[in-house]
């Protein structure tokens, strides 16, 4: 049994100038999460914002804040953004040094954890993690800039990744995140999808609620 579809718009497309009020349009609109992309310009070419913006978030919004932690060696700022109000937090495979370590301490802070994984990463280097985390990030972009095309080629990683849980862990949840858009989403759910980022596919439409449930619809 599948489950059900979330909707996690995602702030790196929103108007930075309104933000609280953007942020309200998508809540109103029906999003399940709100995705926070956070880029340290090292591990990715791009910039964007830490812990202080996150705890503001968390006192404007009910919405659950997803940070995806876009970091090279992220442990130096897992306590910051649990303490922003963070509920769930995931890192890079390709940005830990000691993953597992990193894991457990982000769930020792009372936060879910995830590992994200960038296009390139095979489902080999990502089943050792697969028990210790809530969910798996699963990157349809590189990383760094909104508005990418989709790379299918991921979908055989995502249906890699459902086969395992289906057999292991039920519970587990999978999550994607770059060019997310009604032409995409629905093959993306049928690998197996629960959770979708998605920037200028909400953020980039006039009517928010709209966009999330032509989302919602197109994904099946």
């Amino acid at each position: 049994m599948p489950h059900p579809v979330a909707i996690a718009p995602s702030i790196l497309s929103a108007d930075f100038a309104h933000l609280a009020n953007e942020v309200a349009q998508v809540a109103q609109g029906g999003a399940d999460l709100l995705h926070v992309d956070v880029m340290d310009g090292r591990f990715v070419p791009n910039l964007t914002i830490g812990a202080p913006v996150v705890a503001s978030l968390a006192k404007a919004t009910q919405l659950p804040l997803d940070c995806h932690l876009m970091v090279h060696e992220p442990d130096h700022l897992l306590q910051d953004f649990a303490k922003a109000g963070a509920k769930r937090l995931s890192v890079h495979i390709e940005a830990c040094r000691h993953l597992h370590r990193t894991v457990q301490r982000i769930r020792s802070l009372g936060v879910s954890p995830g590992v994200a994984v960038n296009p390139h990463t095979s489902f080999s280097m990502v089943e050792p993690i697969l028990r210790e985390v809530d969910f798996v990030l699963v990157m349809s972009v590189n990383p760094g800039f909104g508005g990418q095309s989709f790379i299918t080629a991921v979908l055989d990683k995502i249906r890699a990744i459902d086969d395992w849980r289906c057999e292991h862990r039920p519970a587990l949840r999978i999550q994607i995140d770059g060019g997310i858009t009604t032409e995409t989403i629905g093959a993306a759910r049928k690998a197996g999808v629960d959770w979708f980022v998605a920037g200028s596919a909400v953020f980039g439409k006039q009517d928010r609620a709209a966009a999330i449930a032509a989302l919602r619809a197109a994904a099946g």
